[in-house]
């Protein structure tokens, strides 16, 4: 099992930036990737970014790209999300999770999932 623990919430006003941090826990050694989904208010939750642990290749959702940073601190086993220019669209619950099994944006190439953390961006 793996537990992932996210913090870094908010709220923030549009243009402004946020890091949201992932700490993974448990059976992590065979950690293939780590990324971020959200899910916003009466929306389908959508796949944000990606990192493949050992590589560091990192894979973002067109709508975040240039904007949204993910990083890895390998010997903390935690995973982050820098967010900057952040816009009203960009309210959502962020979520973190984790693969053993291969990288991809749709949520069921994760095995472990985080509670949640909310972002709430205002105009």
């Amino acid at each position: 099992q793996v537990q992932l623990v996210e913090s870094g919430g908010g709220w923030v006003q549009s243009g402004g930036s946020l890091q949201l941090s992932c700490a993974a826990s448990g059976r992590t050694a065979s950690t293939y990737a780590m990324g971020w989904f959200r899910q916003g208010p009466e929306k389908e939750r959508e796949f944000v970014a990606l990192i493949i642990w050992n590589e560091g290749t990192r894979y973002y959702a067109h709508s975040v790209e240039g904007r949204f940073i993910i990083d890895k601190d390998n010997a903390k086993n935690t995973v982050y999300l820098q967010m900057n220019d952040l816009k009203p669209e960009d309210t959502a619950v962020y979520y973190c999770t984790q693969t053993n099994r291969r990288a991809g944006t749709r949520a069921d190439d994760y095995d472990y999932w985080g509670k949640g953390t909310l972002v709430t961006v205002s105009s």
